[in-house]
């Protein structure tokens, strides 16, 4: 018993000083970057880019927000612009999941934990802004061509104003990351006694045929379950360790960081956008269906190429491509 909470103990610090030396200096950075006007430059670049989905020019600084900050943030700028701005349903839900896919704590965070993990940089832009906008405009045609959801949005939610001045900002943070901590220590025990008790085998061996077909193998299982339904921050941090201790191949931990590149978090956020009037064939069963054909496709392509590919184009030069996972 002794040994188990030695290694719990281990394992909390491990994760938690992983991702809190990626996630502290990429806060404050983007935090400068926000200062300095950053975000309003992105909404400008992303205003044109809006109409190819169906949405207003004025929505792109929403979804700036969401990019460089979080859901948040990007809720609290929908919330002002949305009284000027008359949206349907169908508008909202396609501006929903593409706040979805791109966000988290933070876009800059979660792709530098990425790259931690053993992901290049671009293969996350590319799931994660490239995967937004093409289910952006999938979406947007399939309501608009059947004739679905065109009915005047309702907002049923109005965030409070963020109180302001860098002190409050501070404070703010710091609750999160202490959040965080409490999280990392619930869910790193919760895992420990699942696995005694053989919970976790048993949640491996019924999602390993779903899973696979996306070419997760079995020792990723838990992890992917955790990032899936907690978000990739708390996933990609596991993976991390994962990866370092050489316990998870590293074609698993690409296919599970693919996976939670375009959904993660699918708990808590479904319910956020839910409340600005999101509808759930979008923010949920959409989101579903195009991640697994998304990545049933892609882990199949890239599993032919050779290694020399991975090591130029999708991880990093320090890990060593394993074995293709068999997704047959």
């Amino acid at each position: 018993m002794r040994a188990a909470f030695s290694e719990l103990g281990r394992d909390i610090y491990q994760v938690s000083v992983t991702l809190f030396r990626l996630m502290i200096p990429v806060i404050i950075v983007v935090k400068i970057l926000e200062e300095l006007g950053a975000v309003e430059y992105l909404g400008l670049f992303l205003g044109p880019v809006m109409q190819s989905v169906g949405l207003p020019e004025s929505m792109g600084l929403v979804w700036a927000t969401t990019i460089v900050t979080n859901i948040y943030g990007g809720m609290l700028v929908f919330f002002y612009i949305q009284q000027t701005e008359v949206l349907t349903v169908a508008q909202v839900t396609v501006l929903s999941i593409m706040m979805l896919l791109a966000h988290a704590h933070a876009l800059p965070v979660e792709a530098r934990i990425a790259q931690q993990a053993g992901v290049r940089l671009r293969v996350t832009l590319l799931l994660r802004i490239g995967g937004a906008l093409l289910l952006g405009a999938i979406l947007h045609h399939f309501y608009s061509f059947f004739g679905l959801l065109q009915e005047p949005v309702k907002l049923i939610w109005q965030p409070e104003m963020p109180a302001p001045g860098m002190l409050a900002w501070a404070l703010s943070q710091l609750k999160s990351l202490l959040m965080i901590q409490v999280v990392i220590i619930v869910l790193l025990t919760t895992l420990k006694v699942l696995k005694v008790i053989g919970i976790e085998k048993m949640i491996g061996v019924m999602l390993r045929p779903v899973l696979r077909l996306i070419g997760i193998g079995r020792e990723a299982t838990t992890i992917t379950i955790v990032g899936v339904t907690l978000g990739l921050s708390f996933g990609g941090g596991l993976l991390i360790k994962e990866a370092r201790a050489g316990h998870v191949a590293q074609r698993d931990i690409f296919a599970s960081m693919c996976l939670l590149a375009v959904c993660h978090s699918i708990i808590e956020d479904t319910l956020l956008v839910m409340v600005l009037g999101a509808d759930l064939s979008g923010v949920l069963w959409g989101r579903l269906l195009f991640t697994f054909v998304l990545l049933a496709v892609f882990t199949r392509l890239l599993n032919h190429c050779p290694d020399a590919f991975w090591r130029s184009h999708l991880v990093n030069r320090h890990i060593k491509p394993l074995a293709p996972v068999e997704t047959s």
